[in-house]
């Protein structure tokens, strides 16, 4: 997959006062996830490749390995309407340069040594019912870079191309998706991306590994 170092982060921020927050995501562990071969844009999911390989497509982490880019997963989330299962699927991750990192946040100091990362995460509601009030389920999600969790930046403008607002998203119904985006802060010069997703109860999460280029 590919993942573009582009100015795309300067058109999204351009003032830098959004809140830095290094304390990782931390999302509740408490139910079972389960895994499907749906992808989007004609990508080769796992299943895709199982079924030329005679192999089982990947599972989620602590299990047979990680998803491929595209490929989803499903689990439950408790939002203020109710537990809601939703189908996962992380698509692709932006990353921009440590110049537009330092363009982000109040201090520029606080971004030395470190990029912008963003992962892009198609949700689709499976039911049972219609989320109202402000979707929760991207909570669930957590980024690491090189096995160590990136800091969530606070405050990343929600109008990204591709990107939804959580606050926009009313009255959330069943069959509908969104693509909800999140931006981490990340070392400069990492090697392994993941994008993670735990679902309630889950004993692991889901997670997505991209390969950053230069």
């Amino acid at each position: 997959m590919l993942h573009t170092r582009t100015p795309w982060l300067r058109a999204a921020a351009p003032v830098a006062v959004l809140a830095l927050s290094l304390t990782a995501c931390g999302p509740k562990q408490d139910a079972a996830v389960s895994t499907t071969g749906s992808a989007t844009d004609g990508e080769q999911t796992s299943a895709e490749a199982a079924a030329k390989t005679g192999t089982e497509p990947t599972g989620p982490a602590g299990g047979d390995g990680a998803l491929t880019s595209g490929q989803s997963g499903t689990g439950p989330y408790r939002e203020e309407s109710g537990k809601i299962t939703y189908e996962v699927a992380a698509q692709k991750v932006r990353v921009g340069t440590e110049a537009d990192a330092k363009k982000m946040v109040q201090d520029p100091k606080n971004a030395s040594g470190l990029v912008a990362a963003t992962a892009y995460v198609k949700y689709t509601n499976k039911g049972p019912g219609v989320v109202t009030g402000l979707a929760k389920v991207a909570n669930g999600a957590a980024f690491y870079a090189d096995g160590q969790p990136g800091g969530l930046l606070i405050g990343t403008p929600g109008d990204l191309p591709g990107c939804e607002d959580p606050v926009d998203i009313d009255d959330w119904r069943v069959g509908e998706s969104h693509v909800i985006c999140q931006t981490y802060m990340i070392p400069k010069g990492a090697k392994s991306l993941e994008v993670r997703w735990t679902a309630d109860g889950a004993a692991a999460p889901l997670v997505w590994k991209f390969t950053p280029t230069d």
